[in-house]
């Protein structure tokens, strides 16, 4: 059985903790009131009221709340589409040397020969995973590299002289920042179907892609965790039509070492150097998504670019082609030296085990659930599977329910209800730094969940128990959300 997690107190806000004339460090009074500073407007009528705490409380209180927070460094934690993995410890303290994380990002080249070293030579490694030509680091994540491939798309046809190309194709089973990106950029968005097997075909996709085609977006891995397989035939289709054929590396986990997205027919493409390679995801950033191109699209990368010339580095203008910066400065430079420290530990062969890994999890799991949890598509699966909850043979459950009841057994939700084309969604992503163990005990937590939904679905549904926070409308926390306290 898995341990559920213990009882948890009602956790009181550090108003209702507060005592009166209780304080911590003190401080001299200011020789004059600030109202020898500010004028009248700016001044309250009356003193707000704020916790009165000692240092202990304070500590106390926000360390308690940090152990309530799931983590990967608390819990197993298998966010589809996120890829969220351990990363090593010893990448976050390389990124925090001071002659990195403390350099002007306006010093002159001479002064950052390291920095702009060890971008120049991570924008190469890249280069030799995807077999693209060049990169640009400046994007600072995936959406953000997306939109930067959209503006080099445009100005790609521009400089041709193609302006009548308005449209770009994207697939149901994309990232949906695909479209979003796309619309941001000023095309038209074109959503193709996939078929029944969760895939692009070509004979749907041929009806779509044509003069107003700029760019035809794929998601390789696809958000149900699939290759496409006719990947050959759809690169055909889209340059036979004079359109560029995107990548959204996103998924790239799955790819490392296997496939080289240039030798599929890309174009162009982005990569989430925080979910690939080494920065802890989510959160809200800071992130990196640089963006690779073949050499027809080079003279349209952001500037400046990191050059070398007579054994120096600098940072050189991109040409009169180029779409600008996109970025203050080069990049998200911590993220990019933690994704180098990354690729500098590992060997060719090292980087393949971890596709191949995060591949045969993703499939361990789907096998060891798919009887109570179907696989929507009961096929091989590459870093996540996709499986569905069917409330008719559970009392009604929800994917919903179910998720919210694994919070009480101690892991981390799946991502749910996406992609978007299979129903009830479970998307689970172990990814290659789970072990075995850990795959089992989720196996056993996720048997339990169905066993109970057969005997007493209202525990599902109403969960989760144990933590302090219970179950929420979270239509109305959205819509009309209350964040005052009285």
């Amino acid at each position: 059985m898995s341990a559920e997690n213990p009882l948890t107190p009602k956790q009181q806000l550090t108003i209702e903790k507060s005592a009166p004339g209780r304080r911590a460090a003190r401080f001299d009074r200011a020789q004059k009131p600030a109202s020898a500073y500010l004028p009248a407007s700016c001044l309250r009528k009356s003193a707000p009221r704020l916790p009165e705490l000692s240092e202990f409380d304070v500590v106390r209180h926000y360390s308690n709340l940090a152990r309530l927070n799931f983590s990967l460094d608390t819990h197993f934690y298998p966010l589809g589409s996120c890829t969220m993995k351990y990363n090593p410890k010893c990448n976050e303290e390389a990124a925090s040397m001071p002659g990195f994380a403390s350099a002007h990002p306006q010093a002159p080249d001479s002064a950052v020969q390291g920095t702009l070293r060890f971008l120049y030579e991570l924008e190469s490694m890249l280069c030799a995973l995807t077999g693209l030509d060049a990169f640009t680091l400046q994007p600072a994540a995936g959406a953000h590299g997306e939109f930067v491939g959209i503006m080099l798309a445009r100005a790609y046809h521009l400089s041709r002289g193609d302006k009548g190309r308005t449209e770009i194709v994207v697939p149901d089973s994309a990232h949906g920042t695909n479209p979003a990106s796309a619309s941001m950029g000023g095309f038209s968005v074109v959503t193709v179907k996939s078929g029944a097997d969760g895939r692009v075909h070509p004979e749907e996709l041929r009806k779509y892609v044509g003069p107003k085609t700029a760019m035809v977006m794929l998601t390789i891995p696809n958000t149900a965790g699939l290759f496409e397989k006719d990947i050959e035939k759809i690169s055909a289709i889209v340059h036979e039509a004079g359109a560029l054929l995107y990548m959204d590396g996103a998924n790239f986990n799955a790819l490392i070492g296997l496939v080289r997205p240039a030798d599929l027919g890309v174009d162009l493409m982005h990569l989430n150097l925080h979910k690939t390679f080494s920065t802890p995801h989510g959160g809200g950033g800071p992130g990196s998504g640089p963006v690779g191109v073949r050499k027809h699209l080079i003279p349209f990368l952001p500037s400046p670019r990191v050059a070398l010339k007579d054994g120096k580095y600098s940072l050189e203008d991109a040409g009169p082609q180029s779409i600008g910066r996109v970025k203050s400065f080069a990049a998200n430079t911590g993220v990019a030296l933690k994704a180098f420290c990354y690729l500098l530990q590992h060997s060719a062969q090292s980087l393949r085990e971890i596709s191949e890994s995060a591949i045969i999890s993703a499939n361990y799991l789907r096998v060891k659930l798919k009887a109570m949890f179907p696989s929507h598509f009961d096929t091989y699966c590459m870093h996540e599977c996709v499986l569905s909850t069917v409330p008719e043979k559970l009392g009604g459950v929800k994917t919903m329910d179910v998720a919210k009841r694994l919070l009480d057994k101690g892991f981390y939700a799946p991502t749910v209800y996406f992609p978007l084309i299979v129903p009830e969604a479970l998307m689970i992503e172990p990814t290659e730094t789970e072990s075995k163990a850990a795959l089992d005990s989720f196996v056993q937590a996720m048997t339990e969940i169905y066993q109970e939904a057969q005997k007493d679905p209202e525990l599902l549904k109403s969960a989760p128990h144990n933590l302090p926070v219970r179950r929420l409308d979270e239509v109305g926390a959205a819509r009309t959300p209350n964040l005052r306290w009285n």
